[in-house]
């Protein structure tokens, strides 16, 4: 069937290029229109609830709001898990679906969902869907700075707000823009208690007075000289002025009380849960861009610029936006890589075919059948929503080598044929049918099995496709690409490549030995291939021990799930000690961010201390997250590399009571929202009680510490905030007339302060806080003397009622499929992921006694290495028992794919050696290599049987007999007379990675690059 195609192509030459022409003009516009990003969206389909319940404790919010949410999604079809976090005011949920769940079907299901819990959430409960955004969404941040300090952190925030925020949320695929820092403009209604008891008033009637005093309305429309005109009436609360002319109260004789009388008001900062701070210099306010889920990063970050660069002209004189992430760099720099070295491909190509062959045009089929295989890919990739990024170029990368095979072996055998036929016929001019003829005749000779040879090597990535969650996502790119160019290469190979030989291999073709490199090889070659077949037995059993041989840097590799990825930035997220202000946090933000600053390769720190505006960020108020911005590598000092600045770096910050965790931007968000660990490695506790767990969670924290390979382990404290609790005595408020409602009513408004409206100011809009004075609440005798006005007038204490004292809390709860849940980190650095974690539970099963209804999981990296391992066992020996299969359809001879099959692992000894030499470990990465390297090792063993089957079939065309000596005479000419075919298809293979591997090494000597990149 092959052949007839082949055939068929060359008598159909019109419309094969006019097939190509229209595929290279598809592919253009394919390649031009295909999204850009640094790495595939390795991110869970996922909803992220947030829920607000204003002033409440961690443990109200989570027995009032997160239990009832957690509890009711759990019957969403195709969750997976139900993460949520409970903490000061607001609630998390994290709801991830199985990878084949649309986003946006996934979401209607939970609003499904949320409809049936809303009638058990409590009054000033409110619930929203966070953002159609992933995990690695925050793709730029930005900081305003005022140059003149003639502007506060309430008017920057404010400009970030209400302007910058709305034009920014307008620039296509952006899906939300998060505040971060400044501070929030409050209008503040501070009630003197000692006023409301003289006056008699209650606070209930100062929040009723400020609702109805804060009002328009509409008196629909008059008819005045045949006119029409809409009647309104302006209530708004605007200035300070207007707030103290809020009536309360009116005596019998026509005298107000006025809430100037009560209270006194003031415009100051709302309540904060996230501070951001820039270089050490001091805070400031910015934002983040979260990018709408499978679009365009590039593009989205290129018209952020933009606009920001149109917006920078309104912003007041002195006031600047000044960049703190952007994730462009880092993309720019891995497609100029990547594309790079897809061009030197093409170079090498061209050289290697010009050096072998002597002829130009010769060069010139495989050197147009590349981008054209490449193109095609492009085709698929787009209409499949395949980005071009890091992983999928690089499947183009690695298949450019065997994508070419199949042209270099029949542009060499056609060289054979056309050789042979000016042997046999001297002098005689060699008409056009007769070229063509040739063609035909030499490419259907090894079309057949070339193209198998190429489907072997497709099919071998069965393995990668079978890879599930981060690990499916991070290589199925890379997989696809590699299939699709690999399939087209397959077609080109029996269609156009037969046609373009036919027009360009033409002229003069040089002899094969009349070629010096080819001449060398033989050379080189026939010693060998001589000393191999006087003692064979001698080789199989020298290449038997090499193999067994390997099994000592097999034995001694470790394994990791995947290399480090130098992203150029680096995030620095230590975690402080529960119940941290929001002052200490702002002194120890600056103070971590000079040091950071203080090391000469840092270009900008700008630090975050709790979370940004954004559901996407349920960060308590002791974790930090400063995002580090490096210079240009060319400005390093000499000898520095990015591990050795993570070193300075944390020698550099040096402060008690935070332990200091160095982290990828994109790679960390990833981990804390796929399984919400930011380490490595991280061990989950989970149990019905927060005490419970968190005894469990130390233990095992001192039991981790001392593991060889653990740089650094960190509980997280479930029971380390701290609270005043107001223990109400039911039947000393019954006897003053008192609910409960009643007294919680006073603490949450005059103590923890209560929003009851917003200023409307233009198209801003800022909170009305109602709230007693600090100086009566700044202590415990201070908050038991608080006064209350009854209903029936009488004025009473809080501590006639209640009880007031301090205890310990959470400051935060997490929970897991409503589970609660505590979490262990665990840090690992220079040594083997899946060695320290097999001792770690081993240390932990022998010291750590779980009381019952407990359970430990350990989760982060080593949870994706052990689902990829297993799935890798079951999958890899059933794809090699397809190869298998493809081998016999080829040869139609058992023996023949047994032969080919034993060789396989021989081809790896190599490999297993040089990871060893390097000090690598073997990763899901290596495990693609090896792979690949399988799919290559099977082509080149299948050229290498169909040259000598062809040999050996020829001399028995001729009525020979079979003897030793004519199997001999066959091995000779099909191993060494072809070899160049064979020299040429491992020249482009090795030419690429050769090149690939001498940056790798001079990286190492010259420490300026990653020896991952």
């Amino acid at each position: 069937m092959i052949a007839r195609l082949i055939h068929w192509s060359i008598y159909n030459r019109f419309l094969v290029l006019l097939g190509t022409v229209v595929i290279a003009a598809w592919g253009i516009f394919s390649l031009l229109d295909t999204p850009i990003d640094a790495l595939p969206d390795l991110s869970d389909t996922q909803v992220i609830i947030k829920a607000s319940y204003p002033g409440r404790a961690p443990q109200v919010v989570e027995d009032q709001v997160t239990y009832p949410l957690t509890t009711t999604l759990l019957g969403v079809p195709g969750a997976k898990t139900i993460r949520a976090y409970s903490s000061f005011g607001d609630a998390f949920v994290y709801v991830l679906f199985d990878d084949e769940t649309d986003q946006y079907w996934a979401r209607s299901r939970v609003l499904e969902y949320l409809n049936q819990v809303q009638s058990r959430l409590p009054p000033g409960a409110s619930v929203s869907l966070g953002p159609d955004a992933t995990g690695v969404g925050w793709v730029y941040e930005y900081a305003l700075v005022d140059r003149t300090n003639s502007y506060d952190l309430g008017q920057l925030r404010a400009l970030n707000d209400w302007f910058l925020k709305f034009e920014l949320k307008a620039v296509p695929d952006v899906s939300e823009v998060a505040s971060i820092g400044g501070m929030v403009r409050q209008y503040q209604v501070v009630v003197d208690p000692d006023k409301l008891r003289a006056y008699g008033i209650t606070l209930a009637e100062v929040k009723d007075a400020l609702g109805k005093s804060n009002q328009e309305a509409g008196g629909s429309v008059l008819e005045l000289a045949e006119s029409e005109y809409m009647v309104r009436s302006s209530g708004y609360l605007k200035t300070l002025a207007d707030f103290r002319n809020v009536v309360l109260r009116a005596s019998d004789s026509g005298t107000p009380v006025l809430l100037g009388d009560v209270a006194r008001i003031q415009i100051g900062p709302e309540m904060r849960r996230g501070i951001a701070e820039l270089n050490g210099e001091g805070e400031v306010a910015g934002g983040v861009i979260v990018m709408r889920s499978g679009k365009n990063a590039l593009t989205t970050i290129d018209a952020v610029k933009n606009k920001l660069a149109e917006l920078s002209k309104s912003l007041p004189p002195g006031v600047e936006v000044v960049t703190t992430y952007d994730r462009s760099q880092l993309i720019e720099r891995a497609v100029s890589n990547l594309t790079n070295k897809l061009l030197e491909e093409f170079v090498i190509v061209g050289i290697v075919c010009a050096l072998f062959l002597f002829h130009l045009r010769s060069a010139l089929v495989a050197i147009f059948s590349l981008p054209l295989g490449i193109l095609a890919a492009f085709i698929v990739m787009r209409y499949q929503g395949v980005n071009a990024n890091l992983m999928s170029l690089s499947g183009i990368a690695i298949a450019i080598g065997a994508m070419i095979d199949a042209a270099i072996v029949m542009i060499e055998n056609a060289h054979k044929h056309l050789e042979a036929y000016e042997h046999q016929h001297p002098g005689t001019p060699l008409t056009t049918s007769r070229r063509w003829e040739l063609i035909a005749t030499s490419t259907a000779e090894v079309g057949p099995a070339l193209f198998f040879s190429l489907l072997i090597i497709t099919l071998s990535f069965i393995p990668v496709f079978s890879l599930e969650g981060q690990e499916g996502k991070m290589f199925a790119p890379l997989a696809f690409t590699k299939t699709y160019s690999i399939a087209a290469a397959a077609a080109i190979s029996v269609t156009l490549v037969p046609v373009l030989m036919g027009y360009l291999i033409r002229g003069r073709i040089p002899r094969e030995m009349a070629n010096p490199i080819n001449r060398v090889l033989v050379w080189m070659y026939r010693p060998m291939l001589e000393a191999t077949l006087r003692r064979p037995w001698a080789v199989i059993a020298l290449a038997v021990v090499a193999l067994a041989v390997t099994l000592v840097p097999i034995s001694r590799l470790g394994s990791e799930f995947m290399p480090a990825l130098d992203e150029g930035d680096l995030l620095y997220m230590p975690t402080a000690l529960p119940g941290l202000s929001a002052q200490k946090a702002t002194e120890l933000l600056q103070q971590t961010n000079r040091m950071i600053k203080s090391v000469p390769e840092v270009a900008t720190v700008f630090g975050k201390s709790g979370r940004a505006d954004t559901a996407t960020d349920p960060a308590p108020l002791e974790m930090f997250e400063t995002t580090i911005q490096f210079k240009p590598r060319d400005e390093w000092r000499v000898g520095m590399t990015p591990q050795k600045l993570i070193e300075e770096l944390d020698q550099a910050v040096n402060v008690p009571g935070l332990t200091n965790v160095w982290v990828p931007p994109i790679r960390n968000r990833l981990d804390m929202l796929s399984t919400g660990i930011k380490t490595p490695v991280g061990v989950k506790i989970s149990g019905p009680s927060l005490e419970e767990i968190d005894q469990i969670a130390s233990q095992v924290e001192t039991a981790v510490k001392g593991v060889p390979g653990v740089s650094s382990a960190l509980a997280e404290r479930l029971t380390g905030g701290r609270y005043i609790d107001v223990d109400i005595d039911r039947m000393a408020a019954a006897r003053y007339g008192l609910a409960i409602t009643d007294i919680q009513g006073i603490v949450s408004s005059a103590v923890g302060g209560e929003n009851v409206g917003e200023v409307i100011d233009g198209r801003r809009r800022f909170p009305i806080n109602v709230r007693y004075p600090r100086e009566i609440r700044d202590s415990l005798d201070d908050l038991r003397q608080l006064s209350i006005v009854t209903d029936r007038g009488a004025q009473i204490r809080l501590e006639d009622v209640a009880d007031v004292k301090i205890s310990d809390g959470p400051p935060m709860i997490r929970s897991e499929n409503a589970r609660l849940t505590g979490y262990v980190y665990v840090d690992i650095q220079n040594a083997d992921l899946s060695s320290v974690v097999q001792a770690m539970q081993k240390v932990v099963a022998r010291d750590v006694m779980l009381p019952v209804g407990y359970s430990i999981a350990w989760s982060g990296q080593f949870e994706y290495l052990e689902r990829a391992e297993a799935k890798l066992r079951t999958v890899v020996p059933m794809t090699l028992a397809l190869v298998f299969v493809l081998l016999f359809l080829t040869f139609n001879s058992v023996a023949d794919a047994m032969l080919l099959m034993v060789t396989v692992p021989f081809a790896l000894i190599g490999g297993f050696w040089l990871i060893w030499m390097l000090g690598h470990a073997i990763s899901v990465a290596t495990a693609v290599g090896f792979i690949a390297l399988v799919g290559v090792a099977a082509e080149f063993g299948v050229v290498m049987l169909l040259y000598l089957k062809t040999a050996l079939n020829d001399r028995l065309k001729c009525g020979k007999p079979f003897t030793e000596s004519l199997l001999m005479e066959a091995i000779r000419e099909g191993a060494v007379v072809r070899v160049r075919p064979k020299a040429m298809t491992v020249a482009v293979v090795l030419g690429g990675c050769f090149r690939s591997c001498w940056v790798k090494v001079l990286a190492r000597k010259s420490c300026n690059v990653s020896p991952h990149l």
